[in-house]
């Protein structure tokens, strides 16, 4: 019979799932380690012989060492491998047992193995984590989902390892089954849109306004002490100032203009499609990535393909950077938005319950799209927790007001540059479309009807309901 040795316990020690076993073990936890490489176990327990690690080379013994209710963190990769493990780790279970996968999991995953193991009377949590490697030694941003006997049981040791700003630790039970994943994916695509509008501001500043890469660092360290203030402008102020040691210029310029993905993105836009909810600047950073991996074929289309766009930007370079400060907080705004009403209609056909104040709450900290907008977000939702969209918020349309002489500007510069602003462009559209009444899909609907008879509806119907008309005349024999 096993011994009682530990708290909690971790499954995989890659990056990930080292660190936060020791961030678990920092705060006077003891943590059950599990590898499917014992070399792996045995390097990490090494490598830390002040931490409260116990390991084990079986998964019996492994689940035989922690103190019931136990609380298993699977940190192995999404898909099939977590599958694997949970066909292995489930037999030694009992009931009231906690199982939290903390991947990058797809949501409906998440609420197929939740609905299995609750059919056994085992806790299953679908936990996103948002902070990288740092952010899991030392405070990520944690968003799980599950039922709420899961998260009285592993609340304790969430509150203590989460980041902590001056709202509390970064931590909340975000909802049923897959609350926790969804949310953590669409945090995701508003992190891909950031990236975005950072890089389309460092494309201005760099071909519009031929300023060197450690310059336009120096302007991003100025926006992070304002309402740009945020994790992703710091760290690009940052990435702008290193020198390549072989080049002696920016390494920046050095990095081929290929970007990754690793699929959470693309999970967002087409949640959204089949919701029915328009992210149009998130969508547009995912084309954005693909079309930058399109680089043979964009080589040889600069060569091919001429243009006819002005050769320099008019006006003063701090007016222009101005502007540009002024159009990246305002699409920004946008971004979120559509990120958070994606949210709010997922909740609302799944059931969920999630509460968009506590969203905004938990991302101030730890996670990678952290900014003080996020302060601002939280009191919008705090004065009228059922708002349809932060673009009506007091506050947040007052800062979009302001900022839209200057978005605009920035997009005609562009635009008359060539430099192509996807996402910025995308965002400032939304806006527009979303603040009209009446936009020009009347014509698309009578265009529908004409040719193939799918009926509109009258705005001046009286009772309201589908027509048709033969809007092309009599139908040729």
């Amino acid at each position: 019979m096993s011994t009682v040795t530990a708290d909690v316990g971790v499954i995989g020690l890659a990056v990930m799932g080292k660190n936060l076993a020791l961030n678990i073990a920092d705060h006077d936890y003891r943590v059950a380690v599990f590898n499917r490489s014992a070399a792996v176990t045995e390097a990490v327990v090494r490598e830390n012989p002040n931490h409260k690690l116990v390991p084990h080379t079986t998964l019996k013994e492994f689940v035989g060492a922690i103190a019931k209710p136990r609380r298993i963190l699977v940190m192995v990769k999404a898909g099939a491998p977590v599958d694997q493990v949970l066909a292995d780790l489930v037999p030694l279970l009992d009931q009231g047992d906690v199982v939290i996968d903390g991947g990058n999991t797809y949501f409906p995953e998440t609420q197929r193995r939740e609905k299995e193991l609750s059919a056994k009377g085992i806790h299953f949590v679908g936990m996103g984590i948002s902070g990288g490697e740092e952010g899991a030694r030392f405070g990520p941003s944690l968003m799980p989902g599950g039922h709420l006997a899961a998260w009285e049981a592993t609340r304790p040791v969430f509150e203590a390892i989460a980041a902590r700003t001056d709202s509390g630790p970064c931590v909340t039970h975000v909802g049923p089954d897959g609350a926790g994943h969804f949310v953590k994916m669409v945090h995701n695509g508003i992190e891909y849109g950031d990236m975005q509008l950072i890089a389309e501001a460092y494309d201005i500043l760099s071909r519009g306004l031929g300023l060197a890469a450690p310059a336009i660092g120096e302007i991003f360290a100025r926006w992070n002490q304002g309402p740009l203030a945020s994790f992703l402008i710091e760290i690009t102020s940052q990435v702008l100032g290193v020198m390549d040691p072989t080049s002696g210029g920016p390494l920046v310029d050095r990095v081929l203009d290929k970007a990754g993905q690793k699929g959470t993105g693309k999970w967002t836009a087409t949640v959204a499609l089949e919701l029915a909810v328009p992210i149009p600047t998130i969508a547009a950073s995912i084309d954005a990535r693909v079309l930058s991996s399109m680089k043979d074929e964009r080589t040889r289309a600069e060569a091919l393909i001429r243009k006819n766009v002005a050769s320099s930007i008019e006006g003063e370079a701090a007016a222009v950077i101005a502007d540009l400060e002024s159009a990246l907080l305002a699409a920004k705004i946008g971004s979120y938005a559509q990120g958070l009403k994606l949210i709010a209609e997922a909740s609302r056909v799944h059931n969920w319950g999630i509460n968009l104040r506590e969203m905004a709450r938990i991302w101030k900290g730890g996670c990678i799209i952290r900014a003080v907008l996020l302060d601002t977000i939280m009191r919008a939702f705090e004065k009228s927790p059922e708002l349809e969209s932060i673009l009506a918020d007091p506050e947040l349309e007052k800062a979009v007001y302001e900022a839209q002489p200057g978005w605009r500007r920035t997009i005609g510069r562009a635009v008359s540059l060539g430099i192509p602003l996807p996402s910025m462009t995308a965002s400032l559209a939304y806006f527009d479309s979303y603040r009209t009444a009446r936009l020009p899909q009347n014509l698309t609907q009578a265009q529908r009807d004409a040719f193939g008879a799918h009926t509109y509806e009258r705005t001046d119907a009286n009772p309201p309901g589908p027509i048709h008309t033969e809007w092309l005349g009599p139908a040729k024999k």
